[in-house]
Order: structure tokens, then C-alpha cells, then sequence
């Protein structure tokens, strides 16, 4: 059976759904969380960027408050991980998502990755992209995906 050491669940506030499964995950298996969030490129003023070209956070003018509201989504996972009694600690990335996932969970020494996905079909993945897909045909570690609730019609 995998044991699973460090779970990095990357989360852009918009669904709950993966940050809960990794939650459970991490609570289950006793691991440590790390919870990411992912910034556009230039957000901040100092960023360091790593061998695969994505940018870590070291600090920052934030002038539009992206740092800031990067900041308020991850507060809000580690409060409910400490709540769980879980070890967790924030992460905030600069650049493309599906790349700066990939070299945080590399750099972190990530054993899951956890991600949502908004379930769109293949005309919308082919034209919008999509993280989670990228991701998942990237990743050296499992990789699980968490679809986001569908809205009631």
C-alpha cells in the first residue's frame, strides 16, 4: 500500500471539493498538507524562479491585492486543517497553474497531488484548456481529481 507523506492540493478558492478530499486524504494517512495557490506571472516583485520556470513568492509589492486574496484562500484551508489537527503549510507560486503545480509538488517532494476540474467536455478542454489535464498527464506522483458540484437546472 502507498503511504502517502505530503499532500499538495492546489486550490484557486473557486470549489471546495478538492480542498475537502485532501483534507480527508492528509487526515487519513496522517500526512502533512500543502495547500498552493497559483498567481499570474509578475505578481510579485521578488519572485524566484525555479529550474522549471515557474516563480515561488518572496515578497511583494501586491498592488491589485492578488498576493492578498492568494493569502485569504489559503488561510481559510489552514484554518479548517487545523481544525483537523493536520501539519499544513501555505504556498504561493507565480506562473502558468498547470506548471507551477507540477514544480511545487516537485520541489515540495509532493506524494498526491489533489486538483479540481469544472468536468468541462472536450470542445471545452480543447478550446479553454485545462489545468487538471495538464497536470495529470505531467505528474511524476499520483494525481487525484476532484470534479467541482455541478449547478442544479
Amino acid at each position: 500500500m502507498t503511504r502517502f507523506r505530503t499532500v499538495l492540493v492546489a486550490t484557486d478558492g473557486s470549489d471546495d471539493r478538492a480542498v475537502e478530499a485532501a483534507l480527508d486524504l492528509a487526515h487519513d494517512t496522517g500526512a502533512r498538507l500543502l495547500v498552493l495557490t497559483v498567481v499570474p506571472e509578475g505578481t510579485t516583485e521578488d519572485g524566484e524562479a525555479d529550474d522549471e520556470g515557474s516563480s515561488r513568492r518572496s515578497s511583494s509589492t501586491d498592488e491589485d491585492g492578488e498576493i492578498e486574496e492568494a493569502q485569504d484562500r489559503i488561510d481559510t484551508v489552514l484554518d479548517h486543517a487545523t481544525e483537523w489537527g493536520l501539519e499544513a503549510r501555505s504556498l504561493i507560486w507565480e506562473g502558468e497553474p498547470g506548471e507551477a503545480i507540477l514544480a511545487a509538488a516537485a520541489s515540495e517532494e509532493a506524494d498526491v497531488i489533489v486538483v479540481g476540474t469544472a468536468g468541462r467536455g472536450g470542445v471545452g478542454r480543447m478550446l479553454g484548456g485545462s489545468t487538471s489535464d495538464h497536470v495529470v498527464r505531467n505528474a511524476t506522483v499520483p494525481v487525484l481529481v476532484v470534479r467541482s458540484e455541478v449547478e442544479e437546472r
